[in-house]
């Protein structure tokens, strides 16, 4: 089966061709990146326009590099929720009209479902069960994975997610959106023993996460080391960077090693766009390689928001005779534990 992946869940474009035998054929993706950086963060109504600006040109553009017709495509999956009510809407109006039109089936997918699945567009994937971490600008969540669509939550996080604290922190210390890679960037230049940050609920039992409080933390530091109206000079900023980074990437690693002694189970899978800071994939092999266990992640062109995701997701769900009647699913809240696994057979 070939399947055309479209993801528009929030600022970033994204489409891909799946092929069930040949693996993935062609994937290409836009991001708004520079559209909303003046403002800080991501503006809905602006990412709404790029995406209907953007989406099929990329479509027609990705068609021809795969030297593929439409007439080859045997469905079309499209990101159905979580994300911004009016993105998710333009990739799911363009993505069940050209099902429609070509004839297909289209199923609406999971977006953090996708994520789970990233690493599995690798040579060398996963097998189930594993344990997932799911890093991202809007979740931070531990699941034990028994299959697709077989999901439990075993923790997640009671207020600001990983990404946005970093996109939060990035604010504090006048630095671009996107956060993540800008803390990543100034952390290298910092001194790890300069400042010391809490690692929040890790002196309790239990997986979930809070970084709230940490950001207030990093900003009560921030106003003491400023001068008038100034912010701190740059090496102070990069030692604060570092001990934030520090601090949130304890506090995952603590949480991974605690799910994957409270399963039993050896492997993890980290996905997600905070899985491609470096010093958490660093830290993740070397603690959970100690209690002999692996960790699997996507390339980091898949670790954010991709087509290749939502076709690889999509496709299996397909495969499974799973599929959408005429209606555009857009659910900007959607528990994963909600989804049917690919056993059970009929819409989504």
């Amino acid at each position: 089966m070939r399947v055309l992946g479209i993801e528009t869940s929030c600022d970033e474009t994204g489409v891909a061709i799946y092929d069930s035998q040949a693996g993935l054929l062609a994937h290409a993706l836009y991001s708004q990146v520079k559209v909303h950086a003046e403002y800080g963060g991501v503006v809905p109504e602006l990412a709404s326009r790029d995406h209907v600006r953007k989406l099929l040109p990329m479509i027609r553009q990705l068609l021809a590099e795969a030297a593929c017709d439409p007439s080859a495509i045997d469905g079309v999956a499209y990101t159905a929720g979580p994300g911004l009510i009016g993105a998710l809407m333009v990739g799911g109006a363009v993505g069940r009209s050209l099902a429609y039109a070509w004839d297909v089936p289209a199923i609406g997918v999971h977006h953090m479902e996708g994520h789970l699945l990233a690493p599995m567009l690798e040579a060398q994937p996963p097998a189930f069960p594993f344990v997932a971490l799911l890093v991202s600008g809007g979740h931070t969540q531990l699941v034990l994975v028994e299959g697709i669509g077989r999901y439990e939550i075993l923790g997640e996080s009671l207020d600001d997610a990983a990404g946005e604290a970093f996109d939060k922190v990035a604010k504090m210390l006048d630095l671009d959106y996107p956060g993540g890679p800008r803390i990543a960037k100034l952390a290298e230049r910092g001194d790890p023993e300069r400042f010391v940050f809490p690692r929040p609920m890790t002196d309790r039992p239990g997986l979930d996460f809070s970084f709230s409080g940490l950001k207030t933390y990093v900003l009560n530091t921030v106003a003491q080391q400023r001068g008038d109206d100034v912010l701190p000079d740059e090496q102070t900023m990069a030692d604060i960077a570092c001990a934030f980074q520090s601090a949130v990437v304890d506090t995952l690693v603590i949480k991974c090693r605690r799910a994957l002694e409270q399963t039993g189970l050896r492997v993890l899978v980290m996905a997600g766009g905070v899985s491609a800071n470096v010093v958490l994939r660093k830290r993740l092999t070397e603690t959970l390689g100690k209690l002999g266990a692996s960790v699997f992640y996507a390339r980091n062109e898949f670790c954010t928001d991709n087509g290749a995701m939502i076709a690889y997701a999509g496709c299996q769900r397909l495969l499974a005779g799973q599929c959408d009647d005429l209606s555009i699913h857009a659910q900007p809240r959607w528990p994963m534990d909600s989804l049917p696994p690919l056993e059970e057979s009929g819409s989504t």
